[in-house]
């Protein structure tokens, strides 16, 4: 009976969350370090449909027969800079949760189609893109902070990966890098079309892109990393040897290479652990890269995964942020909706998993992964040297050392990590290399 008393108090106390709950999105913590606090913008968002004609349909590809083709949609959030006056504060309405069925709100900073900010100068453009699955507001976090910054951020729902249409894997191997090129040049064309709100507001050809495990594996070859023969032919992989369109050192790779594209963050990018690459492959990696992982990722692999696809990427500039300890959850997700600390009869397991650490708080990474990737793409979208500066740190953190004057001010020996309070960088590394090293 006691043992019943208490399932039924942990369930009101779960529906009692449920009720109550706002999901926030845009929460900074107290001990956040420094480049985590929103910019000067208020933000607006959008939600656009765009179609990629005569693509391979990799869910009726058949041996031996011709490759069907069919035109590919693809839903996006769009949040930009707001004119002024626009406020602060919106609701995110029927997101679905992990389950692909569940129906939750998120608030956020964002207040929907609010008129665009009037740029002097166009704003640059950060795509991003899930994982497997996932859904346009995974990342919301980081996509609104960075819109209020003064980027415009366009968030990819993928055909066939996310919660409610999750299909055959080979889909996603095969269209992530074509998704996240088409969305570039998409948002190019409509920079420049009187009809759409973008009109002036976004310079596509000075363009991040941010991608989370799968969308991290399309944004390793999108950088410019071939995969694997062997991976073409893995018979769990893409179908009819459909994936050789990404093979190393082919044209049709080749031809992937988009120099409007200037910097990448790729999180917990899975494929290295599955033989998607070699040495050969990473080698190919032109465009300046910030890795992010959790040390104990047991999806994509830390050792022989994103380290490995960090220390094999030696012809460009890159960085690797590690949280010590933490899973494949580092970071992207945004923080755990309250529905879904609730069971699910439409999964084996509680959907809070799906977004949360075990170790971490979810929005403890947020704002450290807010921080690091303001100060990377602030080095090379916009070429600021004090945002730059943020990264040129220790490489452990534990190695810092406080020294603070009575005003605040440092003294010469302290190495503490830029933008952190004392205390507030424990459990990071942070390394740096060079192209070429």
């Amino acid at each position: 009976m006691a043992k019943i008393a208490s399932i039924l108090l942990m369930a009101f106390l779960g529906f009692t969350a449920v009720a109550s709950a706002e999901n926030r999105i845009d929460q900074i913590r107290p001990d956040a370090p420094e480049l985590a606090s929103f910019g000067d913008y208020e933000i607006g968002v959008r939600q656009i449909e765009v179609v990629n004609p005569g693509q391979i349909d990799i869910l009726k590809v058949e041996e031996g027969k011709d490759l069907p083709t069919y035109d590919r949609p693809l839903t996006l959030e769009v949040w930009y800079p707001a004119a002024d006056g626009t406020g602060s504060g919106g609701t995110y309405e029927g997101v679905l949760l992990r389950d692909g069925v569940t129906e939750v709100s998120l608030q956020g900073r964002a207040v929907r189609d609010a008129e665009p900010a009037s740029a002097e100068t166009p704003f640059p453009l950060i795509i991003v893109s899930h994982g497997y699955p996932g859904n346009r507001f995974l990342m919301s976090p980081l996509a609104e902070n960075l819109a209020t910054k003064g980027y415009v951020v366009v968030s990819i729902d993928h055909t066939d990966s996310t919660y409610d249409n999750k299909a055959a894997f080979g889909s996603t191997l095969v269209n992530r890098p074509f998704d996240q090129l088409f969305v570039l040049a998409e948002i190019d064309r409509l920079s420049k079309s009187d009809d759409s709100f973008l009109n002036g507001l976004v310079d596509a050809g000075n363009t991040g892109l941010v991608g989370y495990s799968m969308g991290g594996y399309g944004a390793v070859i999108t950088a410019g990393a071939g995969v694997t023969e062997a991976s073409t032919a893995y018979p769990w992989g893409a179908p009819a040897g459909t994936l050789k369109v990404h093979l190393a050192g082919s044209d049709t790779h080749q031809s992937l290479f988009d120099d409007r594209i200037k910097a990448v963050v790729a999180i917990g990018p899975w494929g290295m652990n599955a033989g998607f690459w070699d040495a050969a492959g990473l080698a190919g990696v032109r465009i300046p890269m910030l890795f992010i992982a959790g040390s104990n990722d047991d999806v994509s692999g830390y050792e022989k995964g994103t380290k490995a696809i960090f220390e094999g990427a030696v012809n460009t500039d890159r960085y690797l942020l590690t949280f010590a300890f933490a899973n494949h959850n580092a970071a992207a997700p945004m923080p755990a909706p309250a529905e879904s600390w609730l069971p699910s009869e439409h999964l084996d397991f509680v959907p809070f998993e799906h977004y949360a650490d075990a170790v971490w708080d979810t929005v403890r990474m947020n704002n450290i992964a807010q921080h690091f990737v303001t100060a990377f793409f602030g080095e090379y979208l916009e070429g600021d040297d004090e945002l730059a500066s943020f990264l040129d740190v220790l490489e452990n953190s534990a190695d810092g050392v406080v020294a603070v004057n009575e005003d605040g001010t440092f003294k010469p020996e302290h190495t503490y990590w830029k933008g952190f309070a004392p205390r507030t960088a424990k459990g990071l590394t942070l390394e740096h290399r060079d192209a070429a090293e």
